[in-house]
């Protein structure tokens, strides 16, 4: 990745198997996406969770957080 974001477990995956056969990745780009939006979904209610501060902190905090370190690339 070029930017200042981490690179998702995900992203990291399709890069591999790019290198392997960049039409498998083209074939499953819906299931791509999903699995981007479960990553997401699972970054965004942990980062809450953790927070020690639950009550206060809001779903759109949480997307701010997931945006800032992993980009809103696909999702």
């Amino acid at each position: 990745m070029t930017n200042n974001k981490q690179q998702t477990a995900v992203e990291w995956l399709v890069e591999k198997l790019s290198k392997y056969n960049e039409e498998m990745v083209f074939l499953y780009t819906q299931e791509i996406r999903e699995a981007k939006a479960m990553h997401k979904e699972e970054i965004t209610q942990a980062w809450k969770k953790g927070d020690g501060q639950f009550d206060k902190v809001s779903d759109k905090m949480s997307l701010e957080y997931y945006e800032k370190t992993y980009g809103g690339n696909d999702e």
